[in-house]
């Protein structure tokens, strides 16, 4: 099979998000993943989404988050790009340490790889692209 992309774009609005959610979804039922990998990265997604909105674009409306999503035979890439500075990755704590069992940051980005193949981020002067990929079979 032919990679196939999909785009789409948003303003940092989260009351938009259940719209990227349903893209993502139609997309994934299109590829026949099945259930446990569609419910893994469903969530993931929505994480990776909602921070661009949350965090990387500070709920500013003015400003855009992009999605562009990559599928051949075996793999799909998500690309969620905003427009915000970024974040120092080695600065998140670990969630799994007992220091940091009751804090709240750093789950997120814990939940998206324990369901992704990869998970890796790109700093760019124009904004933060979050990459999430999935092996199909």
């Amino acid at each position: 099979m032919p990679e196939k992309i999909y785009e789409k774009e948003i303003q940092s609005d989260p009351e938009l998000l259940p719209e990227l959610e349903e893209f993502i979804l139609e997309i994934a039922k299109k590829y026949n993943i099945h259930d446990e990998k569609l419910n893994g990265l469903a969530l993931s997604f929505s994480e990776a989404a909602s921070n661009s909105v949350v965090h990387g674009n500070k709920l500013d409306k003015t400003k855009k988050v992009k999605i562009t999503i990559h599928v051949n035979d075996k793999k799909m890439t998500i690309t969620i790009k905003d427009e915000g500075k970024g974040f120092n990755l080695q600065a998140v704590p670990d969630p799994t340490r007992p220091e940091n069992i009751l804090k709240d940051n750093g789950r997120g980005i814990h939940i998206m790889r324990s369901f992704l193949t990869d998970l890796h981020y790109n700093f760019t002067p124009s904004g933060t692209e979050t990459i999430l990929e999935m092996l199909l079979s």
